[in-house]
């Protein structure tokens, strides 16, 4: 039976029993009762490096590390707060793991990620035993994939375990007007683990909660328009844009062959950049992805400099200062904390509406075309867009209960690519990038830098999302790079500071970021509450 999408309210009788801080504790701990003893091993906030350094020195394993993951997933994901943000678990994991183990043992080390487990978005294919729906009840009984994600294929071959799958707003978000981030016919309503009432964001919300949650080392996450930043934004993460083209998209569940693109979700800028080593590269199957080898860095982890903003020149954008109070309160210190390590911030005015429309018209396009053409080679019953819409229909109580798919519809109707309103808009849609790259020229700046949304809002199936602030669509549109990296918090909600260069300037944003992140350590761990504090 397909999990429907639950009630708001939780039975927080066992949570709250002894108070917020005993009970998130007593969940945080439950990874360690039900799971084979590793000397030191601490999930919460693990790094990388620090799995890695344990793996090295012996003190526990690839399979101990599966096994940890797996139990904290039950403990906070699957019970306790029920965070829902796994779709899936991979039922290979362990043997992966113990196959990765018996290699480290016999001396062979693929890289940073050996035996590290990872979670990826269910838009992501993986020719194993776990499903790839886009969080669709259309696509639960098709055939799977016929060969990994080209990006599957690195991590695997990097030695990463794949843990699993995370929920997703179902299609990634491409659906409806008022969607609910976070919820798909087949996985249901993923939570914000800082405020169980509050959303994930989307799309990639099972990314975002299943890491800051730290239900995995590392996550992965797909964008389009906003679908890694923005809820690596609400989930207080380090969420990595890179530049369209420096990661593959074949064997990914297409929005738009223009603007998609996956990228690192992560607690620190170190292991973005670690991931990224392993996402970015040419695949011949992604033309977008041609130049990726000759335009990627061997390392991005050696732009990691601690001092790294000593210099810099930044343009904050000012037009998306001033929207939100409680945001401007983050973020007037955070950019104190840029001049305080030596950077130079410049004034400047960026305004995305320009091509907010000429973008939707982009999407609806290359939306039709690009899955058509995905479910023509997928297999199953659903074998087009209108087949989709068609199955939702059939399925309208398991599909529709809360919203429509207007967008879908809107699709349906576009025609080809070689629609003169198509290409016009897609000409307009160039114009961000030559903003972006104008801006960095003539004020001589490494990036642009406000505030990368709002606080999470309130999950609300009736009346959808209610974001307020948005700094994706600028980057987005433009195909340009854009971490974001915790600032602060707004009434116990993550605030972002966004950071968006020019295109393949991927090593001079992480410089930049790690900068900021080590002169400010934003982050913190959530503690599971189950509503944030009301501002008085």
């Amino acid at each position: 039976m397909p999990r429907r999408a639950e009630s708001l309210s939780l039975d927080r009788r066992a949570f709250l029993g002894a108070g917020l801080a005993t009970g998130a504790a007593a969940l945080l701990g439950g990874d360690l009762k039900t799971a084979p003893a590793a000397k030191g091993l601490v999930l919460e906030e693990a790094t990388v490096d620090g799995l890695q350094a344990g793996l090295a020195a012996g003190r526990w394993t690839a399979a101990n590390l599966v096994r940890r993951y797996q139990a904290r997933i039950r403990a906070l994901d699957q019970t306790g707060p029920k965070l829902n943000a796994v779709i899936e678990l991979n039922a290979e994991a362990l043997t992966i793991a113990k196959a990765l183990d018996v290699e480290r043992k016999a001396g062979k080390v693929r890289g940073p990620l050996h035996g590290i487990p990872v979670l990826i978005k269910d838009n992501i294919d993986t020719a194993d035993g776990m499903k790839t729906t886009a969080g669709s009840l259309a696509l639960a009984d098709a055939p799977p994939p016929k060969v990994d994600a080209f990006i599957v294929q690195k991590l695997r071959a990097a030695g990463a375990v794949i843990l699993g799958k995370t929920n997703l707003s179902e299609w990634a978000n491409f659906r409806s007007t008022r969607s609910s981030s976070g919820w798909s016919g087949r996985g249901g309503q993923t939570r914000n683990p800082y405020a169980l009432d509050r959303s994930p964001s989307g799309s990639s919300s099972g990314s975002g909660a299943a890491a800051a949650a730290s239900l995995c080392a590392v996550a992965v996450g797909t964008e389009t328009d906003g679908s890694v930043v923005s809820p690596a934004n609400a989930n207080g993460l380090v969420g990595f844009k890179p530049t369209v083209g420096l990661v593959s998209r074949s064997g990914i569940i297409p929005i738009s062959h223009t603007q998609d693109t996956a990228g690192p979700m992560t607690r620190t800028v170190r292991d973005a950049a670690i991931l990224l080593n392993v996402l970015a590269g040419t695949d011949p199957k992604d033309a977008a992805t041609r130049e990726a080898d000759t335009r990627r860095e061997a390392d991005y982890t050696r732009f990691l400099v601690k001092n790294g903003l000593k210099g810099a020149r930044l343009g904050l954008v000012k037009n998306h200062m001033g929207v939100h109070a409680h945001v401007d309160a983050v973020i007037q210190p955070a950019l104190e904390a840029l001049k305080a390590q030596g950077a130079t911030l410049v004034e400047v005015e960026l305004k995305s509406a320009a091509y907010d429309d000429a973008e939707f018209e982009v999407l609806l396009y290359e939306f039709k075309a690009d899955l058509d053409a995905y479910l023509a080679g997928r297999g199953g019953l659903v074998k087009d867009l209108a087949g989709l819409m068609a199955f939702n229909e059939a399925r309208r109580t398991d599909e529709l209960p809360f919203f429509g798919q207007e967008l879908l519809k809107q699709a349906q109707a576009k025609g080809s690519l070689a629609d003169p309103a198509y290409l016009k808009a897609l000409e307009t849609c160039a114009q961000a990038r030559r903003d972006i790259t104008g801006l960095l020229e003539k004020h001589q700046l490494q990036a642009l830098v406000g505030p990368t949304g709002g606080p999470a809002w309130l999950i609300d199936h009736l009346n959808g999302d209610s974001s307020s602030l948005s700094f994706s669509s600028p980057g987005a549109v433009a195909g340009c790079p854009h971490i974001t990296v915790p600032a602060g918090f707004a009434f116990g909600l993550p605030v972002g500071l966004s950071f968006v260069g020019g295109p393949w300037q991927e090593g001079s944003l992480l410089t930049l970021a790690y900068g900021f992140e080590q002169a400010t350590r934003a982050r913190r761990a959530p503690r599971f509450a189950p509503t944030a504090p009301v501002p008085r």
